[in-house]
């Protein structure tokens, strides 16, 4: 494991997968300086060994010239962090740091910022991750970046001990462009996974030996293994939430579209996860697409 003794580091966002980054950020010896705007959450990094900032201005102050992560649930919230009224990092940092996104924001805004960051001398890197909060407590999470080549080389170090895997896309926005398609997998392969275990099951098969069979052929998947089984035993307590999942694809199809790209399939399946939060269910981890499965049977009758 990588190192970090000596090194002065700030994160902004301790939410469900934050703290467990942040923490193993401490765990290898980093000065951190940690931001969460529901302060509550902040106590328990702090009695880990970590420093409260009372904003992201503040938080870029303490961090002087050394690297900022960022790692919070939607767009206006990196957008709040970055710039907000007076007290966002925009008005704190100094020349020669670096901040890294790895939340999912949307391209353009990631582009946006990169630029605005680049006028005062500071690099930026958009690093969103797949692997969800086992991914994010385990160090085990997958690193999609985007960036120039020094500011990944300045970011490595970090990504070494927050994931199990990093991969230098190409330049700014590119972490965020492949996550988009990351999430337009993942979340149509959810979807499938439902569907057909659901099929089996109202077909007079074992659901669970039916997923057992699955696995071993061209149908297992990384979704078919751990999430089937969720939507096997009904067990949905959130590890990536249903609204989370729909903010990703809304923003996949607004970018497609600016981009000149029909992507009918992942159309179809945004409308059945919004639906899904439509009916209440928002707050359940995805696998809970299962829900909205079995009561669209019920519907139909």
């Amino acid at each position: 494991m990588t190192e970090l003794g000596g090194v002065t580091a700030g994160f902004a966002g301790l939410g469900f997968m934050g703290r467990h980054m942040a923490r193993n950020l401490l765990q290898a010896g980093a000065d951190l300086h940690v931001y969460n705007r529901t302060a509550s959450k902040v106590e328990e990094l702090v009695g880990d060994g970590a420093v409260a900032a009372e904003t992201p201005a503040a938080l870029a102050r303490a961090v002087e010239a050394g690297v900022i992560i960022i790692c919070v649930a939607d767009t206006p919230a990196v957008e709040t962090i970055a710039t907000g009224g007076g007290t966002g990092l925009l008005d704190g940092l100094s020349e020669g740091a670096l901040v890294i996104d790895m939340g999912t924001t949307r391209v353009e805004t990631t582009r946006a910022l990169a630029e605005r960051m680049a006028a005062k001398g500071v690099g930026f890197v958009d690093a969103p991750v797949s692997g969800g909060e086992v991914g994010a407590r385990d160090a085990t999470l997958t690193i999609m970046a985007g960036g120039s080549e020094a500011d990944i080389a300045r970011a490595v170090p970090f990504f070494d001990l927050l994931g199990g895997s990093h991969t230098h896309i190409g330049p700014v926005g590119a972490g965020q462009v492949t996550k988009c398609a990351n999430q337009t997998i993942v979340a149509i392969t959810m979807t499938a996974v439902a569907e057909a275990l659901h099929f089996a099951e109202k077909g007079g098969a074992d659901p669970a030996r039916a997923r057992e069979a699955l696995l071993g052929g061209f149908a297992g998947s990384r979704i078919l293994e751990p999430h089937g089984q969720r939507m096997i035993e009904n067990v949905f307590e959130p590890g990536g939430r249903a609204r989370t999942r729909l903010k990703d694809l809304d923003q996949t199809l607004e970018f497609a579209v600016r981009i000149g790209v029909r992507m009918p399939l992942l159309e179809r399946d945004a409308e059945l996860w919004r639906e899904m939060v439509g009916r209440g269910w928002g707050d359940l981890d995805q696998s809970g697409i299962m829900m909205l499965t079995r009561a669209l049977s019920e519907d139909a009758g």
